[in-house]
Parts: C-alpha cells; sequence; structure tokens
C-alpha cells in the first residue's frame, strides 16, 4: 500500500483543487476571480499525473508477480539479499507521502470559510501614503452602491467631500468594537487571501442592543457622518448614519479587491 502513497496525493490535491475551482466558487474564499485557470489547469495536470503514477505502480505490481512465478529458489534467495540491502528510509518517504494527503484530503472534504472577523481584528488602521486629495465624481444614483473600502477611502481622505448628501448602500460583515459599537467590515486582497487587508466603517443610527453578531452578512444603507481631520487617526474608522440593515448570505465572492 505504501508504493501508492505519492500517486494518492496527486489524485487527492488534484481533486481538491478541481472541487474549489471547477466545480464550484469555493476558490473565491482564497485568490482572485482571474487565477481561475490556473487553478484548474494545475487540478488537471496533478490529477493525471496522479492516473498515470497509479498505472505504474499497478503495472510494476504485475511485473514483479510474473517475475516471481519464473524465479527458481537460487534466484528468490538472491533477490532476498538484495531487498535487504536497500536504505531503511524507503518506507519512510512513502510513509511521509500517506501523512502528506491528510490536509489534501481536508482540502477536499471539508473547504476552510473565508476570512472573517478573527482575521479582522487584528488589522490596525493604515493610513494611505500619498495623504488627502480630490476624488473623481461618483456615479449618479437614489441608492449608490459603494464598496466597504471606497467609502473608507472618501471619508478619510476626499477634500471635496463627494459622499456628502449622498444614499448610499454597502454590504459586508458585522464585527464589534467597544462600548457596543459594531462595523461592517470586508477583507480588501491584492492576489490571495494571504495579502488581505481590512476595510471598516462604523455604523451608527442604530441601538446596540439591535446589532447583528459577528461575522453575520449585512447590506447598510445610510448616509455619511464626518469624523475627525481628514488623513489622520481621527478620522478612523469612518461613520455611517444607518437607515436599514438588512441580513444577507455571504457572497459567493467574499473579498473587495484593491
Amino acid at each position: 500500500m505504501r508504493r501508492h502513497g505519492p500517486a494518492a496525493l496527486l489524485l487527492l490535491t488534484g481533486g481538491a483543487v478541481l472541487r474549489i475551482s471547477l466545480f464550484s466558487d469555493l476558490y473565491l474564499r482564497y485568490v482572485q476571480p482571474a487565477l481561475r485557470p490556473y487553478l484548474v489547469i494545475s487540478g488537471s495536470l496533478l490529477v493525471v499525473l496522479g492516473a498515470v503514477a497509479a498505472v505504474r505502480v499497478l503495472l510494476d505490481r504485475h511485473d514483479e508477480e510474473n517475475d516471481e512465478n519464473d524465479e527458481n529458489d537460487e534466484n528468490e534467495e538472491h533477490d532476498h539479499g538484495k531487498e535487504e540491502g536497500r536504505p531503511h528510509g524507503h518506507g519512510h518517504g512513502h510513509g511521509i507521502a500517506w501523512l502528506l494527503t491528510l490536509p489534501a484530503l481536508a482540502l477536499l472534504l471539508f473547504p476552510p470559510p473565508a476570512l472573517g472577523s478573527y482575521s479582522a481584528s487584528r488589522e490596525q488602521a493604515q493610513l494611505a501614503a500619498q495623504g488627502v486629495g480630490t476624488f473623481p465624481a461618483l456615479p449618479a444614483a437614489k441608492v449608490l452602491d459603494i464598496s466597504v473600502a471606497q467609502y473608507s477611502s472618501r471619508a478619510i481622505y476626499d477634500t471635496g467631500h463627494s459622499l456628502k448628501g449622498r444614499t448610499l448602500r454597502m454590504t459586508g460583515f458585522v464585527t464589534h468594537g467597544s462600548n457596543g459599537t459594531w462595523y461592517v467590515t470586508r477583507l480588501v486582497v491584492t492576489c490571495c487571501a494571504a495579502d488581505a487587508t481590512t476595510s471598516k466603517v462604523e455604523i451608527r443610527g442604530t441601538e446596540s442592543t439591535d446589532a447583528p453578531q459577528t461575522d453575520t452578512w449585512v447590506t447598510v444603507t445610510g448616509t455619511w457622518l464626518p469624523k475627525g481631520k481628514l488623513g489622520t487617526d481621527g478620522a478612523w474608522p469612518p461613520l455611517l448614519d444607518a437607515k436599514t440593515v438588512t441580513e444577507v448570505k455571504q457572497p459567493a465572492d467574499p473579498y473587495e479587491k484593491r
């Protein structure tokens, strides 16, 4: 059975990659949509290599069985001596291969969830290096859909106050602070979940007792509340005067892009 370790590892890893990228949108928990073709190709190659490795093991076993039937006692004794002279580390290598199948099997059966409040709580405010300035005009709409990251940037750095007087709608998961405060939060990625940073907006206009539970996804509609001096720590986190808060399902792609 130890001979099948490398083949099983390749098949399980390839199957896990294909499961999250080809047969579902789970890959969006870890990487950006543009990387999907590369995941599909990589998973397919791993499955092919695993199948080839498995076939080779079966063919080798078949050849060995045929050789054993044709060998006489003298050859069997000779082969026995060669077997005893093999390095003892051979079996350990296959044992490690079988051990490595566990994370691949876990990814195949139990894909980990997207990053959430725990990751967001470890991220401190990071002010943009370019400082304050004007931003491009926002689209005309009675209710403007805006990302948490875009709202945060404009609320903290926009000297033109482009958010003023606009009704805004954003979606994110809930995180809680001290003294009953809570936030609509999104993780922002450049390439994958490993480089995620946090954007969050403090929600006002609702009672703390009505705040949704941590990691609940919500869509919030409201208006901008000015806070602090632009471009300083005092402007972080930005505020939103919420008019409506609606619980929603987690989107297929839980991250915002830079």
